[in-house]
């Protein structure tokens, strides 16, 4: 099973997947995680990379998914800490190119399941990649907007601490021992649950509202 976790910087994409590796291998599945090449490629160069240098990377991050490929095996997991896609959505944004969204669409359609990370998390300053609180709303609009157009489902996942871990497990329809007020059923919900977006607005605030009153339910 090949799981993509993107998001906007600062959302907890790398500490949701460590913590579900854990969780995994404590029920004896093999896990394979890929971290993002882009923090790699920034830390080498100490430095962001160019419009030209966008192609190369995001072409890296798919190698890397790829290669080896997973297991013949229904209980192997692959946890891909971000994709191509958001090397394509920052590409758009910041150079105004939108040469790459074919390719990172196309790789991001081989994931059964893509998990968007929400906004309700602080941000916080980590390495010389990120741009600051201020693009995190233009991304994770960018985001939605690609995987619609793309005919990609993908789930949002909010909550603090072990919340997060908790409704990110639910909405890959894993069992969990501890089902707090906080945690997701999507058997309760399937529908509603899909792609939790506003059916007026795409404003995240909106949309948090909205998976808060689901979870009390």
């Amino acid at each position: 099973m090949k799981i993509a976790i993107v998001g906007a910087e600062s959302t907890g994409k790398s500490e949701l997947v460590k913590q579900l590796t854990q969780h995994f291998e404590a029920q004896g599945k093999a896990v394979k995680h890929i971290p993002e090449y882009l923090r790699t490629w920034c830390e080498a160069e100490k430095r962001t990379p160019r419009q030209d240098e966008q192609l190369a990377i995001a072409t890296e991050q798919i190698r890397q998914i790829e290669s080896p490929p997973l297991a013949d095996s229904s209980g192997d997991i692959l946890l891909a800490d971000t994709t191509a896609l958001t090397v394509a959505v920052y590409s758009d944004l910041l150079f105004n190119d939108s040469a790459l969204y074919d390719m990172a669409l196309a790789h991001q359609r081989t994931f059964e399941t893509t998990l968007l990370m929400g906004l309700d998390l602080s941000w916080v300053q980590d390495g010389i990649q990120r741009d600051g609180a201020h693009m995190r709303e233009p991304v994770d609009a960018a985001l939605r907007d690609a995987l619609t157009r793309g005919g990609i489902q993908f789930q949002v996942v909010y909550g603090t601490g072990e919340s997060r871990l908790h409704n990110a497990l639910r909405c890959l329809n894993s069992q969990v021992e501890d089902t707090s007020a906080e945690d997701i059923s999507l058997k309760s919900h399937p529908q509603r649950l899909r792609n939790w977006v506003c059916e007026r607005c795409s404003d995240s605030v909106c949309e948090h509202r909205l998976f808060r009153d689901l979870i009390k339910k």
